[in-house]
């Protein structure tokens, strides 16, 4: 298999603390050559950014603030997450976008959030790492407003269906696919549109230590997704688009790095 990009791991959760080095080494050894770390706050994008420098050329980092957090955006936080972004190993703005199942944050202040680091990415020409859940036409209708700008971006952890694949492709951003492709209960509409999906389009992710994917057999006793098992959700995505697995992985390895500019 070429060396697979993750480029959705939540490397600096909590979960990690006691075993991060064994896990980048078992990322490693699994073909699993680069990984980003997701930045969700402040706090997370600083600790994103310190591990990836501690990681050189393996690890690195977006920086941005969650719907989740968006109450917490002002202009304090954006002049760090500027701050943040001049480091060469902080490669995306996010993740940022809208989040209407949880509704941590009031909608206007999500709105607003996802708006500021739209036009922060666009300042800076950084590609976006999108978050959005139940908001999918509140989503569409901002980016649409601001995607002459931006440099490109990507539906991180796409759940979503045909239609609403086809809007993200049609603003010409990528794709990330999770293990969530491997649920058997929910991942029906998933499958159906990743089989139509462009293999220019598609990134791959874990979303770890979240998405375990329900298939995974072993599967570890404390159900913690980790980086090692993004060849697993590869060869689902490479056998539901019906295409060798090389070709597949090959094409979302080189997918990422134009996109983020990795080395």
């Amino acid at each position: 298999m070429p060396e697979l990009v993750d480029i959705g791991c939540n490397l600096a959760h909590e979960s990690f603390d006691s075993d991060r080095d064994r896990v980048v080494a078992d990322a490693v050894a699994s073909g699993v050559r680069q990984i980003m770390v997701t930045g969700t706050s402040l706090t997370a994008s600083v600790k994103a950014l310190e591990l990836s420098a501690a990681f050189p050329g393996r690890l690195f980092a977006t920086a941005g603030i969650h719907p989740h957090h968006a109450s917490e955006l002002d202009s304090h936080s954006i002049s760090v997450l500027k701050g943040l972004l001049d480091n060469p190993v902080v490669v995306a703005v996010g993740e940022c976008g809208l989040d209407y199942f949880r509704n941590f944050a009031p909608r206007d202040a999500q709105l607003a959030a996802f708006e500021a680091q739209l036009e922060l990415a666009a300042d800076l020409k950084r590609p976006v790492f999108l978050h959005e859940r139940d908001a999918h036409e509140d989503s569409i209708k901002l980016l649409r407003r601001h995607r002459q700008r931006l440099v490109g971006g990507v539906a991180h952890c796409f759940t979503g269906d045909r239609k609403q694949l086809e809007a993200y492709l049609d603003l010409d951003l990528h794709i990330g696919i999770t293990g969530w492709i491997c649920d058997e209960r929910r991942g029906g509409p998933l499958r159906a549109a990743v089989a139509g999906l462009p293999l220019d389009r598609l990134l791959l992710e874990t979303d770890a230590p979240y998405l375990l994917p329900r298939d995974l057999e072993p599967r570890p006793k404390d159900r913690r997704n980790e980086p090692r098992f993004l060849p697993h959700i590869a060869a689902k995505v490479a056998a539901i688009m019906g295409l060798p697995l090389d070709e597949v992985a090959g094409a979302a390895t080189l997918n990422s790095r134009r996109l983020f500019s990795l080395p």
